[in-house]
């Protein structure tokens, strides 16, 4: 029970962001009118994405520092589980556009961001499949996760405030603290933030745990090398 407060806590945080994001009152604003409710899902996706590369990021620094393969395990673990909320931070991000802005995909400046984002870390994926010895691929994907981690910054958050977006908060479109001046949607958004992140987590150590067990013997030879077979 105590190891698994987190993972009761996602599960009636989520509960309680769907029922608070489909039925709970939203501010009565033109154009996006109760499109708005996306805000619970859209954006908590593109959160739980950054937190998952984030962690990604430390395990694969890890890796590099102390040469165990279960880092890199870990590491991507967090990528792939951080590419699907990538994906459908995408998915639900198109379809608010083509309700608002009247096409799925308009190359706003924001959109191109996450879409190149999500393109390095494919790439880091791909890097691993072309590589065929496990430490070496490790070590080459390590160091490139941390470049992929540094081009998200700025095709996330620098260049698209650089060039006016039809996203809220940008070329003098209102942001969405404007929005959300009504706390009854801060009483769900943020709550949806930390559950989505949460289930984020879940998903990751679910996976993690199903290759620990395929790469098992690959890990007890790592171990005696480091360490020795009295040691382990």
């Amino acid at each position: 029970m105590r190891k698994s407060w987190w993972k009761i806590l996602c599960v009636a945080l989520l509960i309680y962001t769907i029922i608070g994001g489909l039925l709970f009152p939203v501010p009565a604003l033109a154009l996006i009118h109760e499109s708005i409710r996306n805000l619970y899902f859209h954006v908590p996706m593109w959160f739980g994405m950054m937190t998952l590369f984030t962690i990604s990021l430390v395990y694969s620094i890890r890796y590099l520092r102390n040469g165990n393969l279960k880092e890199d395990i870990c590491a991507v673990q967090y990528t792939n589980i951080g590419l699907v909320f990538g994906a459908l931070g995408l998915v639900t991000g198109m379809e608010w556009a083509n309700y608002t802005w009247g096409e799925p995909w308009s190359n706003d400046p924001k959109q191109l961001g996450a879409a190149l984002s999500m393109l390095s870390y494919f790439a880091y994926l791909a890097l691993r499949g072309a590589i065929s010895d496990y430490d070496k691929r490790a070590k080459i994907s390590a160091v490139y996760n941390i470049f992929a981690f540094a081009l998200m910054i700025p095709f996330i958050w620098i260049l698209p405030s650089l060039a006016d977006s039809l996203h809220p908060g940008s070329g003098g479109n209102a942001g969405f603290n404007t929005y959300d001046l009504d706390n009854r949607m801060r009483m769900v958004f943020y709550p949806a933030v930390i559950g989505w992140i949460l289930l984020g987590v879940w998903m990751t150590t679910l996976t993690i745990r199903l290759k620990l067990l395929e790469k098992k013997d690959i890990l007890n030879e790592d171990l005696s090398q480091h360490f020795g077979p009295d040691q382990q």
